[in-house]
């Protein structure tokens, strides 16, 4: 069996997994999960600048911007998200920003 095949085989594993994991969480503890996800993409943002910034070569330059720029959508969005939703269990007298 070639190894991109069991790779593949690794990631539809994991996607699926990690989809009914997500699926059997209760709402009121998606926003600390949020939270907990937007941690671990930071954690993989400073990974992906410490690849970016080896400069061993041109190709690994190109896919550390890329993976920085990737990581840096998900911490964004996911801060955005969870802002979102915190806004959400606000009172109405609460005004805060």
């Amino acid at each position: 069996m070639p190894e991109w095949i069991f790779w593949l085989y690794i990631f539809v594993l994991t996607a699926f997994l990690g989809y009914h994991l997500i699926s059997g969480v209760p709402p009121l503890l998606h926003t600390p999960l949020m939270s907990m996800t937007n941690a671990i993409s930071g954690i993989s943002l400073v990974g992906s600048l410490v690849t970016a910034g080896a400069d061993h070569t041109l190709s690994s330059s190109l896919l550390g911007l890329v993976a920085v720029t990737c990581a840096t959508i998900n911490v964004v969005g996911g801060f955005l998200i969870t802002d979102r939703m915190l806004k959400m269990f606000r009172k109405r007298g609460d005004e805060r920003s």
